[in-house]
């Protein structure tokens, strides 16, 4: 089977499956894990994120969407030459990558479009699975689920009855982000309660001033689509809010809807319970102690 992924989430749950060699094509965001980086890469940001700061990307993102712009360029051409049995997208966030609609308005193939659009983290589990089923691998596809299902229950059970600090996590830092869909219930099965941020639903747009009104006891920095380094490099403007504020890596544990949001709950647990989880091999950066 020939599969194109333009998802960093299915592409790590692709390679995963033992399926890496099974990618001819994939988004410039999907780049992990290192085996998938021979792929051919098919589609491109419009919005040169690597060169304006967190504000510049922000306004440049709502001026494309008010405007109708695509945030995201798809090289049909290559994409023919390809000729992919299975093309992987998502519908759940026009910021986050290519959506179905647009794959199938540019697309000259007959490739069978699966959307990937997980809310929470039971739904991440289902979309592992359904995703596994599309490509002959159900049965790994189920262990792999299982697999993060139970490595997220230990965690949970192993703060059972601790007590909840009040946690901010930030999806965004200018302007700041109220976490959405399956981060503030990470928080949850970590032993945290999140101050602003609603389960299922999107992240939305809040200010520095309403989260210290919250009075989170930590603040954790994972802005989508960065790595430690950018976060810590872009948290400048975050202000003293009386909390322990740390930089974790959002785009490998938080933002992509995939297998390592496992690592990402249990890192969680490690920041607010150290005694009662072991801490994952996942970079961090503490900015402000406790």
């Amino acid at each position: 089977m020939r599969i194109v992924s333009l998802v960093p989430s299915a592409t790590e749950i692709i390679a995963a499956l033992g399926l890496a060699d099974q990618l001819v094509g994939r988004s410039h965001e999907c780049n992990y894990p290192a085996e998938v980086q021979s792929a051919p890469v098919v589609s491109a940001s419009r919005i040169d994120t690597s060169a304006i700061a967190s504000a510049e990307i922000d306004g440049a993102v709502r001026a494309a969407l008010a405007d109708g712009r695509p945030l995201y360029a798809v090289d049909a051409e290559l994409l023919e030459q390809l000729a992919p049995d299975v093309i992987v997208t998502q519908d759940l966030c026009e910021v986050c990558a290519v959506s179905s609609g647009e794959v199938r308005r540019i697309a000259r193939t007959d490739a069978e479009t699966i959307s990937l659009d997980p809310r929470d983290l039971g739904e991440i589990e289902e979309s592992i699975r359904t995703l596994a089923r599309h490509l002959g691998a159900a049965a790994k596809g189920e262990l792999l689920a299982q697999a993060m299902h139970n490595r997220i229950d230990m965690v949970r059970e192993a703060v059972r009855g601790l007590p909840r600090p009040r946690v901010f996590v930030a999806e965004w830092l200018d302007p700041p982000f109220a976490a959405g869909h399956w981060v503030p219930e990470m928080v949850e099965m970590a032993g945290g309660d999140e101050v602003l941020g609603r389960t299922r639903e999107r992240s939305f747009p809040t200010t520095w001033d309403a989260v210290a009104a919250r009075a989170p006891q930590l603040v954790v920095l994972a802005p989508c689509g960065f790595d430690v380094e950018r976060t810590v490099a872009e948290a400048g403007g975050v202000p003293a809010l009386g909390a322990r504020v740390v930089a974790v890596d959002g785009d490998a544990a938080y933002s992509r809807p995939g297998p390592r949001v496992a690592e990402g709950v249990a890192q969680l647990a490690n920041l607010m319970h150290p005694e009662a989880v072991e801490p994952p091999r996942l970079s961090l950066c503490q900015l402000i102690p406790a």
